[in-house]
């Protein structure tokens, strides 16, 4: 049961989404709890339908609470999917200038260079045949813009899934909406397809081969080539260091 308090008029929205995500933390509200109503949180609180409505919408944000159509607002499990969501609006403005994209793009080669490592070591063979099935598609759409860009980026996301970790692919899939936005502001030369597409087969034929190295070489070179194709590595004076093998 939601206990009404006191609120200071300054922030009433605020307090109100601070005191029932105290109720959610500690455990008096769960997963699978309705809310009450609008108009008896209203009540409760002593405040305006505008103060609830705000402090419902910053709680979803937050990934608490499920807002549904008409229904109470519902307590919801936390998950990896809900709280990297949340922040994409933060990361798509420090993605605003060049040393932002610089330092994500770092985040981007740690990421990938781990996960194809880890792909190299404990990839099933079902997980080498969606590789060499992403592949294959890339392949097809050479020319393709749009296509190619799809195709790119679910060649990558293959190796967030093999994981088998939700965080990791939480964290990729929020990047792969940078990811999309960066390719589609790059320019595309005639020969960048095909250079693309051998990079993914270099790739995977090392992750299959079970060379973890290689497979770390390969990712590595292929992700710097493509940060000095998009026109910004030169702008902010990137250079990508190699590290030993």
């Amino acid at each position: 049961m939601v206990q009404p308090f006191l609120v200071d008029r300054r922030k009433v929205f605020v307090q109100v989404a601070a005191h029932l995500e105290r109720e959610i933390l500690t455990g008096n509200l769960k997963p699978g709890d309705r809310l009450p109503p609008e108009r008896d949180l209203r009540t409760m609180f002593g405040v305006g339908r505008p103060a609830i409505r705000e402090a419902l919408i910053k709680l979803e944000e937050a990934g608490l609470i499920e807002i549904g159509n008409g229904a109470p607002a519902r307590v919801v499990a936390p998950n990896a999917a809900r709280i990297v969501a949340g922040m994409v609006p933060a990361v798509q403005q420090f993605l605003a200038n060049s040393e932002g994209q610089r330092q994500l793009q770092g985040v981007r080669l740690f990421l990938e260079v781990g996960l194809v490592r880890h792909a190299a070591r404990h990839a099933t063979q079902s997980d080498l045949a969606k590789v060499e099935a992403a592949v294959a598609e890339n392949k097809k759409a050479i020319g393709n813009r749009e296509e190619f860009i799809r195709t790119d980026v679910a060649f990558h996301f293959l190796f967030a899934q093999i994981v088998g970790n939700p965080v990791f692919r939480a964290v990729y899939d929020a990047m792969s909406t940078w990811l999309r936005e960066q390719r589609h502001a790059a320019p595309i030369k005639p020969g960048d397809y095909k250079i693309a597409y051998a990079a993914h087969k270099r790739i995977f034929e090392a992750v299959a081969s079970r060379d973890p190295d290689a497979a770390e070489a390969a990712m590595q070179d292929h992700l710097e080539r493509g940060w000095k194709w998009s026109g910004e590595a030169e702008a902010d004076g990137y250079a990508p260091q190699r590290r030993p093998m």
